[in-house]
Parts: structure tokens; sequence; C-alpha cells
């Protein structure tokens, strides 16, 4: 099989809250999702918000970094898994809404 090179990418995080789900981004947010997770030597049971970004695969490194300085926990989810393929109409609105052209508005 062939190498594929990732263009595009799906992001996830998660919140505690709607309203800081909300706040991180323009994103389909869902929830709330039950998680179970160790944390500090214990388990932890709570509510959390996905949020759910696509995005190029360029514009990755901004994103984590957006998202760990605005994010309200010490170490939040970042995971990034590659979209394979997708309709070419929303792939090429995804890339034009992310790399706006200069000087153009709207």
């Amino acid at each position: 099989m062939a190498d594929l090179e990732v263009q595009y990418l799906q992001v996830q995080t998660t919140t505690d809250s709607r309203a800081e789900a909300m706040e991180l981004s323009c994103a389909q947010v869902a929830g709330p999702v039950a998680s179970m997770y160790w944390w500090d030597g214990g388990l932890e049971r709570t509510e959390e918000w996905l949020v759910l970004l696509k995005l190029p695969a360029d514009r990755y490194d901004e994103l984590a970094a957006f998202i760990t300085e605005r994010h309200s926990y010490d170490e939040p989810e970042i995971v990034a898994l590659p979209i394979v393929t997708g309709s070419p109409a929303y792939l090429t609105w995804m890339w034009e809404e992310t790399h706006p052209t200069e000087g153009a508005s709207g």
C-alpha cells in the first residue's frame, strides 16, 4: 500500500463545560459524554463535552498551541486523526476557510 500524504485532520479535545467547548472553537460540540480516566493516582468519573475540529494538516501545530494556551485543563486531550477522504467540495471549503486570501473579506 502506498503511503498517503495526510492533508486533512479531525482533531478532538474535551472540556468540563459546554461554555468552554463553544468558546474554544468553531467546531462540532457533543455532550455531555461520560468520561473515566486516571488522574493523580485516582480514577476520575465525570461528564465532559467533546469538541471535534476539522482542518488542513498544516494548521495542526497552530491549533494545538491555541488549545493548550486557552484550555482550562492542566493537560488537555489533543488527538488528531487523519481524514483519508471526503467530499471534494467540503474539503475545498475547509481549505479556503482556513487559508484566507490576504485582503479578502467575508
